[in-house]
This record gives C-alpha cells, sequence and structure tokens, in this order.
C-alpha cells in the first residue's frame, strides 16, 4: 500500500497545504513537524513558481515571497532530506508543470529526486488530463503517486480521471483558482460516488475551505479536507512568528 494511502486510514485526512520557503526554509520545516504534531495526516509542499495559475491572491503572494527570499527547487529538496531523517509523514508537492520540466536535464531529473528525498506524491494543477501521461510513465516508474485532480465537470469526465487515479483524487471544490469561500456549493457527495463507482480511491476535498466547519462538512462527504489558503494567511500575517 502507498503511503499516501495510509493517510486516510485512520478516519477523515487532514490534508494542510503550505508554500515552502514563505517566509523561509527553516520556518517551513518546522511547520510541517508542528502540523503533523497537530494531528495532519498528508502535508502538501508547494514549490514556489512565479506564475501560478491555480492559486489565488493569498497563495500567489506567498509565491512571490519565497522567491524573492531565493527558494529554488534544490533548496526545497534539501529540506525535505532534512524533514526525512525526523519524520516519515506522507508528503506530496504542489507545483507546475514548467518547474518540473525545467528542473535540471527535466522532468525524469525532478521526479526521480523527488522520490530518492523521500516525497510521496506530485500534484500538477496545471496539466490537463489528456496531457498527464508524459509525468504519469515517470512518476510509475519512480513509486511516486501522480495525483488527479477532479473539477465539478461532466460526469463521463470524473469517471475516467477517477479510473486512472493513484493516491488520492483531489476533488476541487469550487470552479476558479484557491482562496477562502464563504460558502460552497458544490454536491461534493455527487462527484465522490461518481469517482468510488470507478475505483476505490480516496478523495480528499480542497480549494476554499476556510472555516473547521466547512472542515467538517466536506470531510463528511468525502475522505478528507485539504487546507491552504487559511494557513497560508497565518503564515503571511505572523511570518517567522507562525508556528505556534
Amino acid at each position: 500500500m502507498s503511503n499516501i494511502r495510509k493517510a486516510f486510514e485512520g478516519g477523515k485526512a487532514f490534508i494542510p497545504f503550505i508554500t515552502c520557503g514563505d517566509p523561509s526554509l527553516e520556518i517551513t520545516e518546522q511547520l510541517v513537524y508542528a502540523m503533523e504534531e497537530a494531528g495532519a495526516d498528508l502535508i502538501e509542499l508547494g514549490i514556489p513558481f512565479s506564475d501560478p495559475t491555480a492559486e489565488g491572491p493569498v497563495i500567489q503572494e506567498a509565491n512571490i515571497r519565497a522567491l524573492s527570499g531565493g527558494v529554488t527547487t534544490d533548496k526545497v529538496f534539501d529540506m525535505v532530506r532534512k524533514i526525512r531523517r525526523k519524520s516519515s509523514i506522507p508528503m506530496v508537492f504542489m507545483t507546475y508543470a514548467n518547474v518540473v520540466f525545467s528542473y535540471g536535464k527535466g522532468t525524469e531529473d525532478f521526479i526521480r529526486r523527488a522520490a530518492e528525498i523521500g516525497m510521496n506524491g506530485l500534484i500538477l494543477p496545471d496539466v490537463p488530463f489528456e496531457e498527464k501521461e508524459e509525468f504519469d510513465s515517470v512518476c510509475r516508474q519512480y513509486g511516486l503517486d501522480l495525483i488527479s485532480l477532479i473539477a465539478p465537470t461532466s460526469h463521463e469526465r470524473i469517471k475516467m480521471i477517477a479510473k486512472e487515479a493513484n493516491g488520492f483524487v483531489y476533488c476541487v471544490s469550487s470552479l476558479g483558482v484557491t482562496g477562502t469561500r464563504t460558502e460552497i456549493t458544490t454536491d461534493i457527495g455527487a462527484m465522490v460516488r461518481l469517482v468510488k463507482e470507478a475505483k476505490d480511491v480516496p478523495c480528499a476535498v480542497g480549494f476554499g475551505i476556510s472555516t473547521p466547519e466547512q472542515a467538517k462538512n466536506m470531510a463528511s462527504q468525502s475522505d478528507g479536507a485539504i487546507v491552504g489558503s487559511a494557513i497560508v494567511k497565518l503564515c503571511a500575517a505572523y511570518g517567522t512568528e507562525c508556528v505556534p
């Protein structure tokens, strides 16, 4: 069983997201330990990119702060190596195709290194299902789960994506970019049922979960909740003092 699957074994999974290097890589490392201690089951680490098209203003600004602070993919890899000496919590990278393509000698170089340092999966929100094979085949070769995203779209499409999903399925709660929402109107339960009809794979819901009540509601209809902007906002507000 993949480490990602294990994250869903103890009940509903809590999956926090943070942008690596905001406010610094040292703080990001401390945040991972603190989040694991506070009950996180799986952690999404964002590798900053200059044009994060899926992100709303909160995470876009975190990307800019991290890049201004000199964060590079190699420095993020070094940080993960340190984390892996102390923690075996399942972790996935969330980044963009360009970051993977442009790394070292290209896609295989990035994915091989991510697997070597102990990452468990990869989320690429700008890669559509029709173009995932060039990444997926390399991920499979190195034992990394390429996580599929499913938006509130056609039923046929949801089932098609679910059939080939690995690790877990990232159910996008709302169309548009990431960010906190006052309410989530998508019928998440229906999306999750369609996925489960196609394949027995965990489903976690993200994009827009900003309160504990929303997280509870989303988790009641799925296998877990993903929270990014609400946490990244705290990193922005408290900077180097954000861990507590």
